[in-house]
């Protein structure tokens, strides 16, 4: 094996350089956290980072939609209860968005987690830069003046891998 070191360097000189792009492709409450907080992760690395919002991601950076995602656990067979390791009968699950969305946001209040808007706020901020998908843009028939101030613009996807080149692409 040579060349590809197994335990990444974390002197200040290797990092320098170093961009993460993340697509952000689900608009619900439980998918918008994880793409926030590794962006802010990164950004307090020092790591240039870009969001791009394509379909249901629109959810997180629209006005009339960014401050009332919702948590459903219609099809999360995963998720737990708060009561030991019970799970939800999937049945139940479209009768309980509102008591889940109400409880994760809670949670999440509790951890001093900021709400999406507030947590875009810091990550523009803090030097990330927002992007809308030119395609989901036109398919919704959403333009500008429908997202927060902050995005930067409605880009194709190639210019958005253009403009990304060589970084690190979650997508989320």
């Amino acid at each position: 094996m040579t060349g590809i070191p197994l335990i990444p360097s974390f002197d200040d000189e290797a990092e320098s350089g170093r961009m993460l792009a993340i697509i952000c492709s689900k608009g619900t409450l439980d998918m918008a956290y994880p793409g926030l907080i590794l962006g802010n992760a990164a950004l307090g690395e020092g790591v240039e980072t870009h969001m791009f919002f394509t379909f249901w991601g629109f959810d997180m950076i629209m006005k009339s939609r960014m401050h009332d995602l919702k948590f459903s656990p219609a099809g999360n067979t995963a998720l737990h209860l708060p009561i030991k390791d019970m799970r939800l009968p999937q049945a139940l699950a479209p009768a309980m968005t509102g008591p889940a969305t109400s409880m994760l946001k809670k949670q999440m209040a509790a951890l001093d987690i900021p709400e999406v808007p507030d947590f875009l706020d810091q990550i523009v901020a803090a030097g990330g830069h927002l992007w809308a998908c030119r395609l989901s843009a036109d398919m919704m028939q959403i333009d500008e003046s429908d997202l927060r101030d902050d995005v930067e613009g409605i880009i194709s996807a190639s210019d958005f891998i253009e403009m990304t080149n060589g970084a690190q692409i979650l997508f989320i």
